[in-house]
């Protein structure tokens, strides 16, 4: 592992277990759960580059809501405007990765810089950490909203510079998505695939310097 000591976090399937929203999904549409928590996701991405591609920029929270409404509409439900609120409220509860609180504070007991970056809004963000208890390990939380831009923006990884104040080849990026770790790649950060799925490379010639199944190896001397 890399001996840099500033490590900056994706939130959204690197920390978090974005499959926690599929039993609130279930609770409300049975037998659908899994599927439009799947597609939710693949649409939240989707429209994230779209509007970074048509300079047409909203808030995470405002695409992730049209995102819920487009799966939800895929699969031809009906839904109340409470039911929404409570889908979308989900993303405030996700459940951590069971090693990522560990991985957390070793790192921190190490002295290392401790960052999440992602193109979670600040409306989503905050409350998630907070209830999650991460904001003691934390020497920053970075949202794209701060420029704009979303991931992979080569404007959007600049925000972690401006932070650190430190070269970006000093920065470990490390995120599950591996779109996002070519973007930080791209960037010229070290890059740490946290591959929870066990995914092939991206075809974009920019591999990650380190590929790991969870979180776990961070911590091994």
């Amino acid at each position: 592992m890399s001996a840099n000591s500033i490590f900056a976090f994706d939130v959204y399937g690197t920390l978090f277990n974005i499959k926690s929203v599929d039993t609130t999904c279930e609770k409300y549409f049975p037998g659908r759960g899994e599927s439009i928590g799947q597609l939710w996701r693949q649409k939240q991405i989707q429209y994230s580059f779209l509007r970074q591609a048509m300079g047409k920029y909203v808030p995470f929270s405002s695409v992730t809501r049209d995102a819920l409404r487009f799966s939800l509409a895929a699969y031809h439900l009906e839904w109340t405007a409470d039911t929404e609120q409570t889908l979308m409220e989900a993303y405030n509860h996700l459940s951590l990765y069971e090693e990522s609180l560990y991985v957390l504070q070793k790192l921190k007991d190490q002295s290392a810089t401790l960052i999440v970056f992602s193109n979670g809004s600040r409306d989503m963000l905050e409350p998630l950490l907070e209830q999650a208890g991460l904001n003691d390990y934390l020497d920053h939380v970075i949202s794209v909203d701060d420029i704009k831009q979303f991931k992979p923006s080569p404007a959007s990884y600049q925000l972690i510079l401006e932070a650190v104040g430190a070269p970006r080849h000093e920065v470990t990026f490390l995120s599950s998505n591996g779109w996002d770790i070519s973007g930080a790649k791209a960037f010229g950060f070290t890059t740490a695939w946290i591959n929870r799925s066990e995914q092939p490379i991206e075809e974009l010639q920019l591999p990650p310097d380190y590929q790991y199944t969870t979180l776990t190896p961070l911590t091994q001397e």
